[in-house]
C-alpha cells in the first residue's frame, strides 16, 4: 500500500545453486530484514547477472486505471526477463493460470529463453527465492528511506501491518489526503480514505 513495487531477476549457473542452499537462501517472506540484507550481498557475489525493476506507486495507480494488476505484473516481469540472459527463466506466477502467465511474459519480453511459471516458485526454486530476496531488500530500503525523509515510522507498508494503517489514518487526519508515496488505487487505501474524507 505504501511505496514502490520491486520485481527482481537473478541469473545463477546451475552449478552454483548449491551455494544458494549453503547460504541459507529461502523465500524472502520467511527471513528477517537483517538476514535478507546479508543474503543479498552473498547472492550478488555469485550472480552472473541480476536486475531489479522499481515500479513507483504513482505509476501503479496510473496503470491500474488502464489495466488489471495481472497485466501490470506481466509488464513488470517481462521487463525483468528482457534485461537478463539465460537459457531458462523460472517465474513465480502472478496469475491463477501459471501457463498463461509464462506465455504472456515470454511474448511481452520477446525473449528466446524457455519461460516457465509456477505458484510458490520462491519456495520451490532457490534461484527464484534469491530473486525474491533481492526485490524485498530493495523494497525494505525504499520504505526506510520514506521513513527517514518523514522522521516518522510507517511500518512495512503492507495492508496487513497495523502500524502502516495507523500511519495512513494519522496522515489523512492531518493532511486530508493520502501521502504521495501511497498506492491510492489499493482497496485498503480507498477504505481508509472513505472513513476520513
Amino acid at each position: 500500500m505504501i511505496g514502490s513495487m520491486f520485481v527482481a531477476g537473478v541469473v545463477v549457473e546451475e552449478g552454483r545453486l548449491f551455494d544458494l542452499a549453503a547460504f541459507g537462501v529461502k523465500d524472502s517472506k520467511l527471513l528477517t530484514p537483517p538476514k535478507r540484507e546479508q543474503l543479498a550481498s552473498k547472492i550478488e557475489t555469485i550472480a552472473l547477472d541480476r536486475y531489479v525493476l522499481e515500479v513507483r506507486p504513482e505509476v501503479i495507480d496510473e496503470l491500474r486505471g488502464l489495466m488489471s494488476m495481472n497485466d501490470i505484473m506481466v509488464k513488470s516481469f517481462s521487463k525483468v526477463v528482457e534485461k537478463l540472459s539465460a537459457e531458462r527463466a523460472i517465474l513465480d506466477a502472478a496469475d491463477v493460470n501459471p501457463i498463461r502467465f509464462a506465455r504472456r511474459v515470454k511474448e511481452g519480453s520477446g525473449t528466446k529463453m524457455e519461460v516457465v511459471a509456477e505458484h510458490r516458485a520462491d519456495k520451490n526454486h532457490l534461484v527464484v527465492a534469491a530473486a525474491s530476496i533481492l526485490a524485498k531488500v530493495e523494497r525494505d530500503r525504499s520504505v526506510r528511506e520514506i521513513e527517514k525523509s518523514l522522521g516518522l515510522k510507517i511500518g512495512s507498508g503492507y495492508p496487513s501491518d497495523p502500524a502502516t494503517i495507523r500511519f495512513l489514518e494519522g496522515w489523512l487526519k492531518e493532511h486530508g489526503e493520502l501521502p504521495p508515496f501511497a498506492r491510492k488505487s489499493w482497496k485498503t487505501a480507498e477504505r481508509i480514505k472513505a472513513r476520513f474524507i
